[in-house]
């Protein structure tokens, strides 16, 4: 059984940065993509960031340039770097394990059912 677990969510300011991390257990960690998904109260989970194996990455465009996703594989955990942080970031952040090692095709990462595992997930508040 494969357990993802989340933890690094807490309170910021906006402007400040914050790193969550997923660590995962269960299955050989090196061969998946990895996928981080957010959902604010009263709006549905929606794509953040994700990395392939071999660590190429795609990200949604409103974190593009402030947020970055990495992994470490010996660690079997995946990380989300977030900068310049907005009050319209607060949700609760949840990585995801993919299917599959590399996806291709535009929107690929961000399609939810492409994803066969999801952690519990951690609160992520930014003050304005």
């Amino acid at each position: 059984q494969v357990q993802l677990v989340e933890s690094g969510g807490g309170l910021v300011q906006a402007g400040g940065s914050l790193r969550v991390s997923c660590e995962a257990s269960g299955r050989t960690f090196s061969n998946y993509a990895m996928g981080w998904f957010r959902q604010a109260p009263g709006k549905e989970r929606e794509f953040v960031a994700a990395i392939s194996r071999n660590a190429g990455t795609d990200y949604a465009d409103s974190v593009k340039g402030r947020f970055t996703i990495s992994r470490d594989n010996a660690k079997n955990t995946v990380y989300l770097q977030m900068n310049s942080l907005k009050p319209e970031d607060t949700a609760v952040y949840y990585c995801a394990l993919h299917k599959l090692g590399y996806c291709s095709g535009y929107g690929c990462y961000a399609a939810q059912t492409r994803y066969a595992y999801w952690g519990q997930g951690t609160q992520v508040t930014v003050s304005s």
